[in-house]
C-alpha cells in the first residue's frame, strides 16, 4: 500500500462500506428476504446474529479495499476496481455457497446461484464506490 495515504485508505473504506452495507441491508431485509425464507427458512435464525454479521462486514470491506480498490487506485483504473471486486465477490460468496451446498442437507442450489451472483455484483459495486471515494482524496 505504498504511495497511498491513510486518508485515501479511509475514504476508500468509507465509500465501499457505505455502498456495501446499504445495498446488502436492502437486499437481505426487503428484496430477497421472501426468497430466502422460502428456500432455506428452516435454517434461518429468528433474528440474525448481528455481532457475527458486523464482524463479516468489517473484515470483508477491508478485503475489498485491499484486493480491489488499492490496486485500482494505483493503476488509476475504475475498471480494475470493478473486475477485482467482482472476482473477490465470486470467490468469497462462492466459497460460502458451494460449501453450504456440499455440506448442508437443506441448502438450496437456487440460493447458491442467486447469492453468488449477488456477491459478485455487490462486491464489484462496493469496490467501484471505494475507488471513486479514494480518488476524491487524491
Amino acid at each position: 500500500m505504498a504511495g497511498i495515504s491513510l486518508v485515501t485508505l479511509l475514504a476508500a473504506y468509507a465509500g465501499a462500506a457505505a455502498v456495501f452495507f446499504a445495498l446488502d441491508f436492502l437486499w437481505l431485509s426487503v428484496i430477497a428476504i421472501g426468497f430466502y425464507r422460502a428456500e432455506i427458512g428452516t435454517l434461518l435464525l429468528e433474528r440474525p446474529n448481528f455481532m457475527a454479521a458486523g464482524a463479516f462486514y468489517l473484515f470483508y470491506v477491508a478485503g475489498i479495499v485491499g484486493f480491489a480498490v488499492v490496486p485500482a487506485v494505483s493503476a488509476q483504473s475504475w475498471l480494475w476496481a470493478v473486475i477485482a471486486g467482482v472476482a473477490l465477490g465470486l470467490i468469497a460468496y462462492g466459497t460460502y455457497d458451494m460449501t453450504n451446498l456440499a455440506t448442508l442437507k437443506d441448502w438450496s442450489w437456487k440460493v447458491s446461484a442467486i447469492d453468488l451472483c449477488w456477491g459478485g455484483f455487490l462486491s464489484g459495486l462496493a469496490a467501484l464506490a471505494g475507488y471513486w471515494a479514494a480518488r476524491l482524496t487524491a
